[in-house]
């Protein structure tokens, strides 16, 4: 992961709750610095002003941007705009678009087009055209849960049939998602495209081509922090821990059984 890269984060200050800042700052921190920070909105919104004082904390520009006409929403076109600006001067080496709206795809992909990194940050809400025009798309719900919509006893009681009694759920009360038929043949069918003869495969290369199959894939979406987990939790796949070299640490294989 590219730590070091420069991003321009542009948040949608009317599509985004403003409850999701923190954890979602120091998400995007782990792909890159955001250099270049700013939020679009009409401030003289009374809905906005929970935003005031954390834009001051954290450090991020308000856009202010009027509604023009009633019923359409003028922060897209400004955070389109800006974008294209930022891209031209080349003073970032990605973006991060934070908004679940899907009026972003072709920015997305435009952004992309130029060698752009490009991540999403939205609500599960988010359409899907969205999603897949970014490199990589995070929900918001996982990274700070404002309603626990589904308890401890309810999530186990999901996943009750995919894992075995010695796996835990790590996040019991951020999964979002459950582990259906569907996630089981896309994970099997990258684990097969990266596997050589005895049908192993280098983790770290599967959870590459897992996201460039499914941009929205995470296994923090299913309640896990990490890939392994979530593998050990199905009953389909061998995990298997191999010395790396001469040093201390251990490296992952994964094979379908």
């Amino acid at each position: 992961m590219e730590t070091d890269i420069r991003l321009a984060v542009l948040i949608d200050g009317d599509n985004i709750p403003s409850a999701y800042l923190k954890e979602m700052m120091e998400e995007i921190a782990k792909y890159g610095n955001p250099t270049i920070k700013r939020i679009y909105g009409d401030w003289t919104r009374p809905g906005l002003a929970k935003w005031k004082d954390l834009l001051l904390e954290n450090a991020i520009t308000p856009i202010q941007q009027y509604g023009y006409t009633t019923g359409k929403n003028s922060t897209d076109s400004a955070m389109i705009i800006d974008a294209m600006d930022i891209l031209y001067s080349e003073k970032v080496d990605g973006f991060c678009i934070v908004s679940s709206d899907s009026d972003f795809t072709r920015l997305a992909t435009r952004l992309r087009e130029a060698g752009m990194r490009v991540y999403g940050i939205g609500e599960k809400k988010t359409p899907k055209p969205f999603i897949v025009a970014c490199d990589k798309f995070i929900y918001i719900e996982i990274l700070h849960p404002v309603k626990k919509e589904i308890t401890k006893k309810e999530s186990k009681t999901k996943n009750k049939e995919k894992a075995p009694s010695n796996v835990i759920i790590d996040n019991p009360s951020e999964v979002i998602d459950v582990i259906t038929p569907e996630v089981i043949r896309l994970i099997s069918s990258t684990i097969y495209d990266l596997s050589g003869d005895d049908g192993w495969s280098f983790l770290g290369d599967v959870g590459a081509l897992l996201q460039k199959k499914q941009p929205n894939f995470d296994p923090r979406n299913y309640g896990f922090n990490k890939l392994t987990p979530l593998l050990a939790s199905t009953w389909v796949f061998d995990i298997s821990e191999r010395e790396w070299g001469s040093s201390r640490y251990k490296i992952i294989y994964v094979r379908n059984k």
